[in-house]
């Protein structure tokens, strides 16, 4: 064993998961062990703004192109709901992302892009315009 992290980063994680569970603590590598663990946290935050710019960018071309609504956006809709809903239970702590100003400035300025690339409007409200609750909210469709 002694695999580099930067070499081998899945040969160099399963040596120090053996270290760990073998209890040969001064052996483990625990400046890159913390970095790993932060990053599994903001993979999981990454994914939670991933799908919740889908979502966004799903509603926007709802109530901005009503005469294109169909049954794949609101499919894509109710199917990114169910996941974030799924996603938020499995890591509550996610939570927080829900009401973090800077966080939803962020994901609505990827979902304004998106729907503005893909719909090749220029009409989008700089801020987002729904409470949390209606985004997240199987029932709520904007008009």
């Amino acid at each position: 064993m002694n695999t580099r992290y930067e070499a081998d980063v899945v040969a160099w994680a399963q040596e120090q998961a053996a270290l760990l569970r073998a209890g040969r603590f001064s052996e483990i590598d625990i400046a890159n062990i913390a970095e790993e663990i932060e990053d599994v946290g903001k993979s999981e935050k990454r994914e939670l703004a991933s799908r919740m710019a889908v979502l966004l960018a799903h509603l926007l071309k709802w109530k901005f192109q009503p005469g294109r609504r169909g049954s794949s956006w609101q499919r894509t809709i109710k199917e990114q709901r169910k996941a974030l809903a799924l996603h938020i239970k499995g890591t509550p702590s996610l939570k927080t992302a829900l009401t973090d100003s800077d966080w939803i400035a962020a994901v609505w300025a990827d979902a304004v892009s998106s729907a503005a690339q893909e719909t090749q409007l220029d009409v989008f409200p700089e801020d987002c315009i729904w409470e949390m609750g209606q985004i997240l909210s199987q029932e709520y469709y904007p008009n």
